[in-house]
């Protein structure tokens, strides 16, 4: 498979998602980019804005078993993972497993549940296997999470913390529609009865488990030279040096980085990366791995601006 293939891959995923979901081409694009990176996606939106419908449909366009996980403030890891359950019938313990055991993960209202519970996926995420009273048990290397938050209500929620928002490839951030867009939305939806599913809208896979397979194998052939490495050295250490930021991104982030670059540009139809592909997805790469300064803070800047800023002030490879 060559890069040619994966755009073509990657525009049909596109086809299928969009006959369900309207004007959230941009969050696709990230998703298709953390799956040919093997990444994981935190979004971040107001509800109403598609987000799970958005999950279900890329599930279904790309073969992957979709599973589910609702957190509240009761939700025990065990309620995650699954529990080893006594037969007296056989006189042996026996796993019933948790929703965990699926191939795309929807982590809605992840920031609603204790660290002790968020702490569950984090063995999952990073290692694509589950340990339940000492056994390890696998999952499907193309195992990924998609998380939601919703930034509006704060009350009850618990901020993940940094070792978890570290596994995210992805911090994504969705807004509401444009007018256009809102209403082709309402004269699509506004005139439908029954459940939203993807098998409604007649969204069928657009690849084989093998194709994804082969597509995730030929990203890593992609060519990043020695001038987008330095240029991306230079981003991430920008961010440690700059005052309004407490703490910069770790080199952890910049092979994420790196990562994800080479990815787009498969999806692009290239097999090198250009500095474009590093600056589109330094956002989302980025903004979940600093911290604000107290008096940046105060001075009521944001994270993204602040990255924004450097990400114009770093001179990139010509």
């Amino acid at each position: 498979m060559n890069v040619n293939d994966i755009k073509d891959l990657a525009n049909r995923i596109r086809g299928e998602v969009r006959k369900a979901v309207i004007g959230q081409d941009a969050t696709v694009d990230i998703l298709l980019t953390a799956l040919f990176s093997s990444g994981h996606v935190l979004l971040e939106g107001p509800p109403g804005t598609a987000k799970t419908l958005l999950a279900q449909c890329f599930a279904k366009s790309i073969s992957l078993e979709f599973g589910r996980i609702q957190f509240t403030p009761d939700l025990m890891p065990g309620d995650v993972l699954g529990t080893n359950l006594f037969n007296f019938q056989t006189n042996e313990f026996s796993l019933t497993k948790g929703p965990i055991f699926t191939d795309l993960l929807l982590a809605d209202e992840i920031n609603r549940t204790p660290p002790k519970t968020q702490a569950a996926l984090l063995e999952a995420m990073q290692e694509r296997k589950v340990t339940i009273d000492g056994e390890a048990y696998p999952l499907n290397p193309r195992f990924t999470v998609i998380a939601t938050q919703n930034p509006i209500e704060q009350q009850g929620t618990y901020p993940l913390p940094e070792a978890q928002l570290d596994r995210f490839l992805f911090k994504h951030t969705l807004d509401y529609p444009s007018r256009e867009e809102e209403f082709a939305i309402v004269s699509q939806h506004g005139t439908r009865t029954g459940m939203n599913t993807p098998d409604s809208f007649g969204i069928v896979p657009a690849i084989s488990a093998h194709e994804l397979d082969a597509a995730v194998e030929a990203v890593a052939q992609t060519k990043l030279k020695d001038d987008i490495i330095s240029y991306i050295v230079d981003l991430i250490r920008a961010t440690r040096e700059t005052p309004a930021l407490e703490t910069g991104a770790s080199p952890r982030a910049a092979a994420a980085l790196a990562t994800a670059a080479r990815a787009k540009a498969a999806i692009d139809g290239r097999d090198f990366v250009i500095p474009d592909d590093v600056k589109t997805l330094a956002l989302p790469a980025l903004r979940h791995r600093i911290l604000l300064s107290p008096a940046a803070e105060i001075e009521g800047k944001t994270t993204d601006e602040t990255l924004a800023g450097i990400i114009e002030q770093t001179a990139a490879p010509r």
